[in-house]
């Protein structure tokens, strides 16, 4: 065999690779190579728009929140009136349940009053003995003062006997002494003149006898009177404790946390249910550092968690003169120990603006988020917070018609 036969034919590689799949490294490469120009411009175009979304959010939230202070620390306060008996009974009836709405001066609980009816017969009882005891020291008095007179005018005419008895002994004097009349006849006038007198002694210690019985009558009576006053305290006391036995409503307002029933032992002082008016308004902590343009009587915007979706109009009423701290059973003393400065919170009072009728879904101790418009001018605003009326505390008729005597 030849050299020439003998060497090996050259392989045209490039033609042998045209026939061969292109796999997905060459592809790559052949990317990275070539990149695609609009690539950055997607990303130019992302970063913008997350760009204008972000000015847009900072812009909306500081239109939003300039020229207004809130807070998350505020909750729905009323009044809670906290029922207890006056007396020591057994429950007769209970006319009401949990969450019952009720009306001032509605009957809400009935005591055995078996026990105050007997006090209050006793009682009045008492009241007619002590009239019959003033009616006997008026007679007593009557009758010492018709006595003195008698005496007194019997004082008057012994005084005259013995005036005349003077007269005539002086005269019979004169008589004896010129041999007019005997010795027996001028001693006579001797013992009328001497009895006379006695008389007059004697009448005029009845007379003062008959004026101690005057005081002494007239000290029984001042008695049998304040008797008189003390039997119609104790009537009057009596029906007090009657009209205990009927337990009222005090307000308007729906009843809470009942804890009576009937046949129940109870006791004064003992909480039987508390009743909340249908008044409700909302206490704030602000921070003290968010109360440099809050005046009263700016407006309000009062968001309640209970109610999603709803804002409520009212506005600040007033300002607690002290921090919250400043009125708890321990509060801090900033002069002992290492100090260090916390913010502290102020209580502001807001009053709604909405109807009563409105705020029948706001119940005490739920959360809300005021919101004070404190670039507002402060309104002149009259209407304050109404305080309670006074309260029913028993059924009264009979008391009253009994202290309009």
């Amino acid at each position: 065999m030849s050299a020439l036969s003998a060497t090996p034919t050259p392989v045209n590689l490039k033609a042998a690779n045209q026939d061969r799949p292109i796999t997905a490294n060459q592809v790559s490469g052949s990317s990275a190579i070539n990149p695609n120009p609009k690539r950055p411009v997607r990303r130019l175009l992302t970063l913008f728009v997350i760009g204008a979304l972000v000015l847009a959010g900072g812009a909306c939230w500081f239109i939003y929140s300039a020229g207004y202070e809130s807070t998350d620390d505020a909750t729905i306060e009323a009044h809670v009136i906290q029922v207890s008996p006056k007396i020591s009974a057994h429950v007769k009836a209970v006319h009401f349940d949990d969450n019952y709405q009720v009306k001032r001066g509605s009957l809400l609980i009935e005591l055995d009053a078996r026990d105050f009816e007997v006090g209050l017969a006793s009682a009045a009882a008492s009241v007619q003995s002590a009239k019959s005891k003033l009616t006997e020291a008026a007679a007593q008095e009557n009758i010492a003062q018709a006595g003195l007179g008698q005496v007194t005018a019997d004082l008057a005419s012994a005084r005259a006997t013995a005036d005349n008895a003077e007269s005539d002994l002086t005269r019979n004097e004169q008589l004896y002494k010129t041999h007019v009349i005997d010795r027996r006849e001028y001693d006579a006038s001797v013992a009328q003149a001497k009895s006379a007198v006695a008389n007059v002694e004697s009448a005029t210690k009845k007379v003062a006898s008959q004026e101690a019985q005057v005081h002494m009558a007239s000290a029984q009576y001042v008695t049998a009177s304040a008797e008189e006053k003390q039997a119609e305290a104790q009537l009057r006391q009596a029906q007090l404790q009657l009209s205990y036995t009927k337990i009222f409503a005090p307000f308007d307002g729906r009843v809470t946390k009942k804890s009576v029933e009937p046949g129940n032992y109870i006791q004064p002082g003992q909480t039987l249910f508390s009743l909340v008016p249908p008044d409700v308004w909302v206490i704030a902590n602000f921070k003290e550092t968010q109360l440099k343009h809050m005046e009263v009587g700016q407006p309000v915007s009062v968001r309640v968690d209970a109610i999603p979706g709803r804002d409520f109009n009212a506005h600040i009423e007033s300002f607690q003169v002290g921090t919250g701290g400043r009125f708890t059973l321990l509060p801090p003393e900033n002069a002992t120990g290492n100090f260090v400065k916390v913010v502290q919170r102020v209580p502001v009072k807001i009053v709604f603006d909405e109807p009563r009728e409105t705020l029948e879904r706001l119940w005490a101790g739920e959360s809300v988020e005021p919101r004070v418009n404190v670039r507002a001018h402060p309104a002149e605003r009259g209407d304050r917070a109404e305080p309670l009326s006074p309260a029913i505390l028993g059924a009264g008729d009979d008391v009253a018609a009994f202290a309009r005597q």
